[in-house]
């Protein structure tokens, strides 16, 4: 049988960069294939031209036996090739039978909206790949695994025989993850052939068949998912071990650093999100949150750094009321904070990296008067934290948007860590990095423990919450269900109170 898809000596050339080396890659029909490497590796590159985004500067595309030139998205999804991006393009207005049919509704008397028969067609659709969600919603009323449910709908409603899944778990709760990967079964018996590309060695290996692993733009080699381990993959892609557990702090009882009392808000919608959260935490710990998304993270973390309003509760930072100041007056008093994403409130992705190493300290630390920047003083600190943070760029005036996902990580930790805080409140720091990446952070969290600051983690993935905490307390529904020590616990038990449970 003829593969599915056979990418031939690809090559993919950026300024200065060289994306894709003379990449051989083949997907059998009826197969969920793996793709894996760190950041800049050259995945997403690959992907987008076999989906027409790019044109290869060398090699051929052939899909079914048969060469073709994949110009754009659309001749892509001609010859049965949809894509579902990490960041998805759906038009939040819209209801979901809308977006799924953009551009191809069917009409009746040939102008007037056949809405009808729009919805009968995407319910069979729905129904025979068991992708679960309400056709009539609005796309702004759902949940992030609703919305990829969405985008992998659109993909099938228009004709894709070959799905590129790039990420889709980056943002999914471990529930929505699993759902994701009975639809990818689905759509296997049906002989669809599924591209999965991750970072997440535990889910590759429980759902692919086989995995290709590229290294700096070329391929290091394609295994069999039942001959390989977490450890082999690791080792494939980045040449060494990785560390995925960490030391537990032994710190004896020290001073609490932060606590909140009865912490109450309202989301976006007006609605109750946090319920009296209380939480503190001490000096050489790492206390993780863990929950499903959308049960009131988002708004905590907000309240706690200023940026969302309290209607009931206090804030407490080393004994020191903060209830009522402003995030430039927290971060002042020592409150550094890693947001959940990185592109809205983590960088601007237009300035420089020194620029964005400097935010929301240059007036107390990097000017004369308030006024003038002391562009001297902050090019040498950019500089030191480039070299401490092992940041891969050209130097300082580069602009952080050109940079890979992992190197803006370590740029908004440089900055944040800098700051030499009391506190810092991590909130999904791995969140879309790979594994060597991910372990970086991971281990300058715990060097920030164990030089006696507080760290709040907050994470949709377990097993971080799990690798990293000393203490763990699980919000459920705006509430602080249950706090526990590490010792004093199990996964299953956290995993009962995420889900709404309690002690059996």
């Amino acid at each position: 049988m003829k593969p599915a898809i056979s990418l031939q000596g690809i090559t993919k050339r950026f300024p200065g960069v060289l994306a894709n080396d003379d990449i051989t890659f083949t997907v059998e029909k009826g197969e969920i294939h793996g793709l894996l490497g760190e950041n800049g590796a050259g995945k997403s590159v690959l992907m987008n031209i076999l989906y027409g985004l790019y044109r290869p500067d060398e090699g051929s595309i052939i899909i079914d036996g048969e060469a073709q030139i994949v110009d754009s998205p659309s001749t892509a999804m001609g010859l049965g090739i949809g894509m579902v991006h990490q960041h998805f393009m759906l038009v939040p207005s819209l209801t979901v039978v809308e977006n799924i049919t953009l551009g191809n509704e069917p009409t009746k008397n040939g102008f007037e909206l056949d809405y009808d028969r729009m919805m009968e067609d995407v319910e069979k659709f729905r129904a025979m790949y068991k992708l679960d969600v309400s056709l009539g919603a609005k796309i702004y009323e759902l949940p992030v695994g609703v919305q990829q449910r969405v985008e992998i709908l659109k993909a099938l409603y228009r004709g894709a025989d070959v799905l590129i899944l790039d990420e889709p778990t980056a943002v999914l709760t471990p529930n929505e993850s699993e759902e994701l990967f009975n639809a990818m079964r689905a759509l296997k018996e049906e002989g669809k052939t599924v591209i999965f590309i991750s970072h997440k060695l535990k889910e590759v290996l429980s759902i692919c068949d086989r995995i290709t692993v590229l290294k700096r733009g070329r391929v290091v080699g394609t295994v069999d998912a039942i001959d390989s381990t977490e450890e082999s993959l690791t080792e494939m892609m980045v040449g060494r071990k990785i560390t995925h557990e960490f030391k537990r702090a032994v710190q004896g009882d020290q001073p609490i650093v932060l606590e909140a009392k009865r912490l109450e808000a309202l989301s976006d919608r007006g609605i109750p999100a946090l319920r009296g959260v209380d939480l503190e935490i001490r000096g050489g710990e790492i206390l993780g949150i863990a929950g499903v998304e959308g049960n009131g993270q988002t708004e905590l973390i907000e309240v706690l750094m200023g940026l969302r309003g309290l209607t009931s509760g206090s804030i407490t930072l080393e004994g020191r009321d903060i209830t009522g100041l402003s995030p430039e007056r927290r971060i002042r008093l020592g409150v550094s904070h890693i947001p959940e994403d990185r592109y809205k409130r983590g960088m601007i992705t237009e300035f420089t990296l020194q620029e964005n190493m400097i935010l929301g300290s240059h007036r107390d630390r990097f000017t004369s008067n308030g006024l003038t920047l002391d562009r001297t003083k902050a090019r040498e600190y950019a500089n030191g934290l480039i070299d401490d943070y092992q940041i891969q760029t050209p130097g300082p005036d580069t602009l952080i948007g050109t940079l890979s996902g992992g190197n803006q990580q370590r740029v908004i930790v440089a900055r944040e860590f800098g700051r030499d805080p009391r506190i810092i409140i991590a909130a999904q720091p791995t969140r879309g990095l790979d594994v060597g990446a991910t372990e970086y952070v991971r281990r300058k969290l715990v060097e920030m423990r164990d030089t006696g600051r507080a760290v709040l983690l907050i994470s949709a993935d377990l097993d971080e919450i799990w690798a990293l905490s000393d203490r763990v307390a699980v919000l459920y529904e705006g509430k602080i269900v249950v706090v526990r020590d590490i010792n004093d616990t199990s996964e299953q038990e956290i995993g009962r109170y995420m889900a709404g449970g309690s002690d059996e």
